[in-house]
């Protein structure tokens, strides 16, 4: 596991505590991708009911709060498959 989705795997996990209602994947190219759901995060890539590809500079913003999900998304540097309300759902708890 890379060292990018390692510390991804713990932001994610501290800020999503409770778990996640849906399943969702952040793919991060060239790194890996992390898997989001009940249970909570964790490195892998399964099916999701939504998937979230981000470049690691564009994650790395979004984790740290100086970008708005939704602001990535509609700029273009997030891009979204899947459920769009699933999306939403976790664009709140991240942002």
């Amino acid at each position: 596991m890379s060292e990018v989705i390692s510390a991804a795997v713990a932001a994610l996990a501290e800020r999503l505590a409770g778990g996640f209602d849906g399943t969702a994947k952040f793919v991060i190219p060239g790194e890996g991708a992390i898997m989001v759901d009940g249970a909570g995060v964790r490195a892998g890539d399964e099916e999701a009911d939504v998937t979230m590809t981000a470049d690691t500079e564009t994650f790395r913003a979004i984790l740290a709060g100086e970008l708005n999900p939704t602001t990535a998304f509609m700029t273009g540097r997030l891009s979204v498959e899947g459920d769009m309300g699933a999306a939403m759902r976790l664009g709140v708890a991240l942002g």
